[in-house]
């Protein structure tokens, strides 16, 4: 759609009035989907004509995106998708290498039938998604994977950390062009799982540990971006 063209109105199906937190989970789900590239600006008005809301309320979700560092505000230039330096890529990975570690000896130490139940579960998701070959799916899942283990771990410190990383993490990943399926696998998910349920913690963490480590050696840091279409990417 050309950027000066008319919004569309929504269709029926989608929800008019959204509440800022409503405006926050689909603008996160954008960024997890890769649908919202690192640098893309975040333009109030637009998102108050698409979101159906106030100024107020898409200001509120950008600034609780703010906090979170996955969304960026610059004065007189407005909002726009965090775009993570090499630096701060590397930082996200090292955050990482020692938050996850301590989240699968802690689950590990705490796995009940709900739990393996819910993992199970969730890696069905995964290999139905790598099936259908269903891109945005297997994006989102495999970030959620690690934020299921952390709420499974039951520590919501480590919980709120890491959706946050994982967010950051899929920005990485688009801005540093890794290959979508190599940058996660879902057997090495699988592998994880399997240590787990054995209760075997310090196994589920050295595999986690090789798994991101698998993750950032598949970034390229040579980068590419172009404008993304807001309209097109909510609106759909």
């Amino acid at each position: 759609m050309p950027k000066n063209s008319v919004l569309p109105l929504l269709n029926d199906t989608q929800s008019t009035d959204s509440t800022s937190d409503e405006i926050y989970e689909r603008i996160y789900l954008a960024i997890l989907e890769h649908r919202l590239t690192p640098g893309t600006k975040l333009a109030e008005e637009r998102l108050a004509s698409i979101f159906k809301a106030s100024r107020a309320r898409v200001r509120e979700a950008l600034s609780k995106l703010a906090y979170e560092q996955i969304v960026e505000v610059f004065p007189k230039r407005g909002w726009f998708v965090a775009k993570p330096s090499v630096e701060q890529a590397r930082d996200v990975f090292e955050a990482r290498r020692l938050i996850e570690p301590a989240v699968m000896r802690r689950l590990a130490n705490s796995m009940t039938e709900e739990k393996r139940a819910a993992l199970k579960e969730h890696l069905n998701k995964e290999m139905n998604a790598r099936k259908v070959e269903d891109k945005r799916a297997i994006i989102r899942l495999s970030g959620e994977f690690h934020n299921l283990a952390a709420a499974l771990a039951g520590n919501s410190s480590f919980t709120r950390s890491l959706r946050e990383l994982s967010t950051l993490t899929c920005l990485v990943i688009l801005l540093y062009n890794a290959p979508i399926v190599a940058s996660c696998r879902a057997d090495e998910h699988e592998r994880i799982v399997v240590a787990l349920n054995q209760g075997d913690g310090e196994t589920a963490a050295k595999i986690m540990l090789e798994h991101l480590d698998h993750i950032e050696g598949s970034l390229d840091l040579d980068s590419t971006e172009e404008e993304a279409d807001l309209e097109e990417i909510f609106l759909r």
